[in-house]
């Protein structure tokens, strides 16, 4: 094949090329011939088409992303915000701490092993990229209908990847969420989450400068598997025929990433580099622009010394390639050798692919001939900005009239009873065992908490106990509903419960799961998530560090529910005053903290009993969360409260029979005078928490509550070996283990 280079490109202006077979639209191609005063050759082709697709350039999204900057509340702890590979808060003692979710969702649904796989590795590579050490991964999922028969192929896949792949690295995955949609059968969500921990100097940002600085490119080879890859395979949505462009996805080798982690973490231990960059989305592609961009000057890069494992791969296909488990390095000349030789040391083959130029040009050869000479800076961060058109969806005000409040309710004790059962069962609030049983929680020994926990949680250091806690949350039939209060209602209860487990909340990390953005109702309901989660950060004074958008998670017309998932993270002195779920202790008195009302919109209790989706979420209360949050900081610092469980998805009753299960105790349960049993067992009202108090702490709590203005109501009393709701039914704790952790498995076998 005759290589395009870039004066054959300035001399040939009307040949044909397949910008469109690309993902190019007309007007993107013609603005990169502007920006170029000339056709691009078939290599800059390559470049600009991956990083100006969805994924990678955020298009359609950047307009209202915005908002989190220009929201964005002040808080001393951030040290590095949006733009980078991933955002930095202080945690106190000199330490810092990274942190970020990202989606792999369409490389999932084609290829679930390796797709969720990769998503690990890539997200763990960010958190590398900043200088941290990676401590810990979680993964909020989301499947179809559970007992649709791709569910059983997609679902599995994805568990094992995800284990596999973080397992075989030593990290303890603390936590996510699996939920089941029938909305999510051709889009499942796949959204990978890491933590990583360094010293406030060790922090490194993803630049090139200093002219005469060395490009090496370092840990795998470079293969034809990934070409494409998520940069395309996100930025459209799948057709109605399933699966395909199975070539596109990504295999990983953790093994090999084991080894590129301990490599560059010695490297940065011996300050060897001035700028770094991960090879994820769009690979070389990504990384060259990106470091150029972001640097004082330009870059030469010799194409043909990349390392490659298939030798027929053209320029263009080696730019494209997404091959996992690879990093690259900006290195002064005089820390070249050192820098190899660490490498040589833990088997990672690292090459000297180009430098850093006192120039403004991005500029790549293969074998002398130049290929790409383009600026950097339109590459990688001045892509096309649309303004795509939204609007409120016609069927928006129905789906709010169908209330969920006036569905049929149980007439009876023992239908009460029945409906607590049903709801236990279903696969979205039964137990997760048979799925987090797969992943390895406490590999490192400084796993603190970690699921069924509210957050999971990591001691960083192990003289003062210092930890840091994240939650992870996203209710997508909130957002449907009202996709404003949906994406409120998932920060809240990420901050809660943060907050519950003893942790001061500090940050905010997010992965925006939506529709096609072609259609003005899935980008209402973006831009409506958006302003929503910035105006709750900007309340509760967290601010949005970083994240991922995923869009065209449709199939054909069907557009999966907005899922907008929010990860909190926070900091806690001293990691043995956590607060655990689990009623450990009989005799100790219940408090229900917080107001309970008749809200049942997007409920458990109305999918479970009734598969029923309508009328208005949870009314949000940010002010009531920071202080719910502070009692409950308070409270487990000070010893008040032995166990502790926010209230959200199934309302009390769920939090109550979870907490009970956890620690092999019953609990006797009075309905407060003025409220319904029904609405006490069932509402998801926001705002609240079921703690255990030891009958010593029960003034001294009670005292602050009151002086705090924050409504607590006892409910009861840990007792026995069943819940039991006076006047109206009990239920072994036997029963309510076989119908919560049966349904799962049964699913899957």
């Amino acid at each position: 094949m005759t290589l395009d280079s870039v004066k054959h490109a300035t001399e040939t202006p009307d040949t044909e090329q397949p910008w469109a077979e690309l993902g190019l639209k007309q007007d993107e191609y013609d603005r990169i011939r502007e920006i170029l005063g000339r056709r691009p050759t078939g290599a800059e082709l390559a470049m600009y088409s991956v990083m100006w697709s969805e994924h990678c350039s955020y298009k359609s999204s950047k307009i209202h992303l915005r908002q989190f900057g220009e929201k964005a509340p002040a808080n001393d702890a951030l040290l590095v915000g949006i733009g980078e590979n991933a955002g930095v808060v202080d945690v106190g003692q000199g330490y810092a701490v990274t942190f970020k979710v990202e989606s792999h969702n369409h490389p999932s649904y084609i290829e679930p092993y390796q797709g969720a796989a990769t998503g690990v590795g890539g997200i763990v590579r960010d958190i590398l990229a900043m200088g941290a050490r990676p401590v810990a991964v979680m993964d909020p999922l989301r499947f179809g209908a559970p007992d649709h028969p791709d569910t059983k192929r997609v679902l599995p896949g994805v568990v094992a990847g995800v284990g596999g792949y973080g397992n075989c690295l030593g990290l303890p995955n603390i936590g996510g969420e699996v939920v089941f949609d029938a909305c999510y059968q051709g889009n499942p969500l796949v959204n990978a989450l890491c933590v990583g921990v360094m010293k406030h100097e060790d922090i490194h940002l993803a630049k090139a400068s200093g002219a005469g600085n060395k490009v090496i490119l370092y840990g795998a080879r470079t293969g034809g598997d990934g070409i494409g890859g998520v940069s395309v395979l996100a930025s459209e949505t799948f057709s109605d025929t399933g699966p395909t462009k199975r070539p596109a996805v990504q295999v990983g080798d953790p093994f090999q990433e084991k080894l590129l982690i301990e490599c560059t973490l010695e490297i940065f231990k011996e300050k060897l580099v001035a700028g770094i960059q991960d090879l994820g989305g769009a690979g070389l592609s990504c990384a060259t622009s990106e470091l150029a961009s972001a640097g004082s000057g330009g870059m030469r890069v010799e194409l043909d010394t990349v390392p490659l494992r298939d030798a027929t791969l053209s320029p263009e296909e080696i730019l494209m390639s997404e091959s996992q488990e690879r990093m690259c390095a900006i290195v002064e000349p005089r820390y070249v050798d050192r820098f190899l030789e660490i490498c040589e040391k833990w088997d990672v083959i690292a090459t000297v692919i180009g430098e850093v130029t006192d120039g403004d040009r991005l500029e790549i050869f293969w074998h002398g001939e130049q290929i790409v000479d383009v600026p950097p800076r339109t590459v990688a961060h001045e892509g096309p900005v649309y303004e795509r058109p939204y609007a409120r969806p016609a069927w928006q005000d129905a789906l709010q009239a169908d209330d969920a409040n006036k569905l049929p309710r149980p007439g009876s004790a023992e239908e009460l009873r029945a409906q607590v059962l049903t709801m236990v069962a279903h696969p979205n609030q039964a137990s997760k065992a048979w799925i987090t049983d797969q992943y390895d929680r406490f590999v490192q020994g400084n796993t603190v908490l970690a699921q069924p926990e509210d957050s999971g949680m990591i001691r960083i250091d192990e003289d003062t106990n210092l930890g840091v806690a994240v939650a992870t949350d996203g209710n997508g039939r909130y957002a449907k509903l009202d996709p404003y209060t949906g994406a409120q209602l998932a920060l809240a209860e990420a901050y809660r419960n943060v907050a519950t487990s003893g942790a001061k909340p500090l940050a905010v990390s997010d992965c925006l799961n939506f529709g096609s953005p072609e259609d003005p109702a899935a980008m209402w309901q973006f831009a409506e998530a958006c302003r929503g989660l910035a105006d709750g950060c900007l309340e509760l004074g967290t601010p949005v560090t970083g994240g991922n958008v995923s869009l065209y998670n449709q199939t054909g017309d069907v557009a999966i529910h907005p899922t907008p998932v929010v990860a909190v993270l926070g900091v806690i002195d001293d990691v043995t005053r956590r607060t655990p779920v689990a009623f450990k202790d009989q005799g100790q008195l219940l408090y229900l903290l917080g107001d309970t009302k008749e809200e049942l919109g997007g409920s458990a209790w109305s999918q479970a009993v009734h598969d029923h989706l309508g009328g208005l979420p949870p009314a949000v209360d940010l002010e009531r969360e920071k202080l719910l949050g502070e009692i409950l900081i308070s409270a487990s610092r000070d010893g008040m409260v032995d166990a502790a469980h926010d209230l959200s998805d199934g309302g009390l009753i769920q939090a109550v029979v979870e907490s009970c299960l956890r620690g092999g105790n019953g609990a006797r349960l009075v309905v407060p005078d003025g409220l319904d049993p029904f609405v006490f067992l069932f509402s998801e009202s926001a705002g609240r928490a079921v703690v255990s108090v030891p009958r010593s702490e029960e003034l001294r709590f009670t005292d602050m509550c009151g002086a705090r203005g924050l409504p607590a109501t006892r409910i009861g009393v840990v007792d026995g070996d069943a819940v039991e709701l006076q006047g109206e039914f009990g239920i072994t704790l036997d029963e309510l283990r076989t119908a919560h952790e049966g349904t799962i498995p049964a699913l899957l076998a």
